[in-house]
């Protein structure tokens, strides 16, 4: 085991870029080793590896196999002993009308944005031996639905469900459970959706997109807290 020159270690998956990238150095400002997870975006996770130096390792894994999880948590356990944030942040998103959806795109969705996070609650979980936080990234969609968004949506509002359940079952490890709403964000995500991204900005109360190191604070801040659980929490300005 190679000791971390700090004395916790969050997991982010989907963390090469946009959202989860701002995440892996909220917490590494804030003293935390971070292992950066990613599937395609080899060049980029080994690029924020190297920023952040040290505390940080890139793990290659799908989130939607179990095998590919299960053995990230051994190396992650080998490495540095320990879990005390877990940010499930991988996710996909192919928009359709629900009755143009393929059966392909629909399952895909659902085995990273839903069984993936189940895959690492289940695997990491069992490091988290002090108590440990586990941060859920939802979406406004799933609260509201979206057209074009079916199987997105579904995946995400099912993702608070699970939130809410995982809560109560690991209570009694002092494990917490939250979920995120980040809000619509420049990122590479909704970059690519243009029309999407100005709507979103039309129905903010500010007339702004969220902010994705904005976000990453609030994780940060709530990964910390040591009372809160089973919560859904909205990042961005309009009601809900």
């Amino acid at each position: 085991m190679i000791r971390l020159m700090t004395n916790k270690v969050t997991v982010i998956t989907g963390a090469a870029g946009g959202l989860g990238k701002e995440i892996a150095l909220a917490f590494y400002k804030n003293g935390y080793g971070a292992v950066i997870n990613y599937l395609e975006s080899e060049k980029s996770a080994q690029e924020l590896a190297e920023m952040i130096g040290d505390m940080a390792i890139s793990v290659k894994a799908d989130v939607s196999r179990f095998e590919d999880v299960s053995k990230m948590a051994e190396y992650v356990c080998k490495k540095w002993g320990r879990v005390d944030v877990l940010v499930n942040n991988a996710g996909v998103i192919k928009d359709a009308l629900l009755i143009r959806q393929s059966e392909k795109d629909w399952d895909r969705i659902m085995d990273v944005n839903l069984k993936g996070t189940f895959n690492c609650i289940k695997a990491f979980a069992p490091l988290m031996k002090e108590g440990g936080h586990i941060i859920n990234i939802s979406s406004y969609s799933g609260l509201k639905g979206k057209e074009g968004q079916a199987a997105y949506s579904a995946s995400k509002a099912a993702l608070l469900g699970l939130t809410k359940t995982a809560a109560i079952e690991l209570a009694e490890f002092k494990i917490k459970v939250n979920a995120i709403l980040p809000g619509y964000m420049p990122t590479k995500m909704g970059v690519n959706a243009e029309e999407a991204m100005k709507k979103a900005k039309e129905v903010s109360l500010l007339d702004t997109l969220s902010d994705p190191k904005e976000a990453a604070r609030f994780i940060v801040y709530l990964a910390g807290t040591e009372n809160i659980t089973g919560q859904v929490f909205c990042l961005e300005s309009r009601i809900i």
